[in-house]
């Protein structure tokens, strides 16, 4: 496993982050299962463990919680908020509010008094930098919170949150938590470039673009994975952005065979490539799962390899940039481009 600094926070990550989305309704795996997944992590040396409140509403942070009782000094701890937990209107977002809620909820979840990465799940327009920073650097000083971060924030909220952090004098987001694969690339142009200027950890989600870059979705027969089966329009073979990632996929299947490399490999082995991205977040519903990530903890490609799939999905493209989650709220909002 290889090892590397958490942004400026002199906090020391492994390359490969357990991420736990699948604990519990998501992934339909078990305690016993999360116990297992959580054990092999450990032993293998990944140290972060990365959840959210909205997984399962709350189901995932009370597994990773009885997982590692016992041993929470030895695992850097990452949660997030946001997202809607519930129906109440106020029980999402990022104010003060509920970001103090919220965070209670996730220690209690937990079974811990802190954790060591809080982070903001997506961007939230209603609620100005200044009161979201504000909020966090008060659980920060008060214990609850090590340090805080964002996650798929477009390069120009980046950029504008560390302007308020400083204008304000307030703690500053010291991660960033982009989606990234080889077949999503679009972050190469502005994110990942801005992350790197402010010197921002980035954990890199979905490496594995779901499920594509897995072995589990091929050309020429329909896909097996558990996302086809909970997200099928990701997978349908008549959407043109589907029909080329499947023609992608095979390319890189090739450029992985005569590498002596699953694809599995191929796919986190470019993510954790890239100078400006600190770990690749796995996901695994099974012990079986994770052993097939955990053998691309100490892969490194070569620059032939790296240049073969710049051949096949060009820097900075996006094979299906629908489902960045970044899209700025004007483009999907009529009225707030119209008079």
């Amino acid at each position: 496993m290889q090892y590397r600094p958490l942004g400026r926070t002199g906090v020391q990550v492994s390359s490969l982050v357990l991420g736990a989305m699948n604990f519990g309704p998501i992934g339909r795996t078990t305690q016993e299962d999360a116990n297992a997944i959580v054990d092999v992590a450990l032993e293998h040396g990944i140290n972060l463990i990365d959840t959210a409140d909205m997984y399962g509403q709350g189901a995932s942070e009370e597994m990773v919680g009885r997982a590692i009782a016992g041993r929470r000094d030895d695992i850097v701890l990452a949660t997030k908020a946001n997202e809607p937990m519930g129906e109440e209107r106020n029980h999402r977002g990022s104010s003060r509010r509920w970001l103090y809620k919220a965070l209670d909820d996730s220690l209690r979840r937990l079974g811990v008094d802190h954790v060591d990465l809080y982070q903001v799940h997506r961007w939230d327009p209603a609620t100005s930098d200044e009161e979201t920073l504000s909020a966090l650097t008060d659980l920060q000083r008060a214990g609850k919170i090590r340090y805080f971060g964002s996650s798929t924030f477009p390069a120009y909220r980046i950029v504008q949150a560390q302007w308020a952090a400083r204008e304000h004098h307030l703690g500053r987001y010291v991660t960033e938590q982009p989606s990234y694969s080889i077949l999503q690339r679009g972050v190469e142009t502005h994110v990942l470039p801005v992350t790197e200027q402010y010197g921002l950890g980035v954990l890199a989600w979905s490496p594995l673009a779901s499920g594509w870059l897995s072995g589990a979705v091929r050309a020429g027969r329909a896909a097996t994975n558990h996302r086809a089966t909970i997200l099928p329009q990701r997978f349908d073979p008549t959407v043109p952005a589907n029909r080329a990632r499947a023609d992608a996929v095979e390319l890189l299947a090739k450029v992985a065979e005569e590498a002596g490399l699953t694809l599995i490999q191929l796919g986190l082995g470019f993510v954790t490539a890239h100078p400006g991205v600190t770990s690749a977040i796995v996901g695994p519903r099974t012990v079986e799962h994770l052993r097939a990530h955990l053998a691309a903890a100490d892969i490194v490609l070569s620059a032939d390899v790296l240049d073969a799939i710049d051949s096949i999905v060009a820097p900075g493209t996006d094979l299906a940039a629908h489902e960045k989650f970044d899209t700025p709220p004007a483009l999907l909002e009529p009225a707030l481009r119209r008079r």
